[in-house]
């Protein structure tokens, strides 16, 4: 038996791309106009839920940027990225039902779009069995640009799963999923106990009419205030002082 969770607004408050954009941006990876589109693209998350069209935006424009890179400084920025702004964006409620599975002997499987060394390395803090993610090619410890396999979104997501239960000989019939987005369906539907977490209006709509549950580990009252408040309040502060600590350093090293 096992329980699946999507990552971003289900376990994490908003989406780990903009830090990790920003995150990247003091790294060299981006540009900050890069830094700009990814702000763009989690205002929209926020108040419009998930797109396919937007995270296909997202990974071809992160794989650009890590064409060439060592994978082990995208694990460094990762890590750096979760101690300073990650760990605080952890939603009490879902980390109470993922210690509530893995206290009744269940495996816990993080499944994103978010690349693998994002979605292990929360894996590895939230304490989880382990986790799929979408895995970015590498050779000789370098990036090359391009995918191993597909993106893991949507029915990949569910394949994944199904994959992982035949290998671990889990029972989906008897087994947990967790998700924020209506592009989680497919896996939600795999499993005989699904849940919507913080669902957009697609999967609220969905979860009541086939009767699934619904948990809102946010403040219903003040939703949409809270979402931009919890998302940008911390992270706007933090991201205003990464880019101008950069750009101060660029400006000495000229003098």
């Amino acid at each position: 038996m096992a329980a699946f969770f999507d990552v971003d607004n289900t376990i994490l408050r908003g989406t780990s791309l903009f830090y990790l954009g920003v995150g990247l941006y003091r790294w060299g990876f981006l540009s900050a106009r890069d830094v700009l589109r990814v702000v763009r693209l989690n205002l929209r998350y926020l108040f419009f839920g998930e797109s396919t069209a937007g995270v296909e935006a997202a990974r071809t424009r992160s794989l650009e940027a890590i064409r060439g890179r060592p994978v082990a400084q995208m694990t460094a920025v990762a890590e750096q990225v979760w101690d300073e702004v990650l760990a605080g964006r952890v939603y009490p409620g879902a980390k109470e039902l993922l210690d509530g599975h893995l206290a009744q002997g269940h495996e816990v499987w993080l499944i994103s779009a978010s690349p693998t060394v994002v979605v292990d390395l929360v894996a590895q803090r939230v304490g989880a069995t382990g986790a799929l993610g979408t895995v970015a090619e590498s050779e000789n410890g370098y990036f090359t640009g391009r995918l191993k396999g597909g993106l893991l979104h949507g029915p990949a997501k569910a394949d994944a799963a199904l994959r992982l239960a035949e290998r671990r000989g889990i029972a989906l019939a008897a087994s947990y999923a967790y998700g924020d987005s209506a592009n989680d369906i497919p896996i939600l539907s795999s499993v005989g106990h699904p849940t919507g977490i913080n669902p957009d209006r697609r999967l609220r709509r969905y979860c009541r009419e086939n009767r699934w549950p619904i948990r809102e580990f946010r403040d219903k009252r003040r939703a949409v205030r809270r979402s931009i408040r919890a998302a940008y309040r911390l992270g706007a502060v933090w991201a205003a002082w990464s880019v101008a600590q950069h750009i101060t350093r660029a400006v000495r090293r000229r003098r």
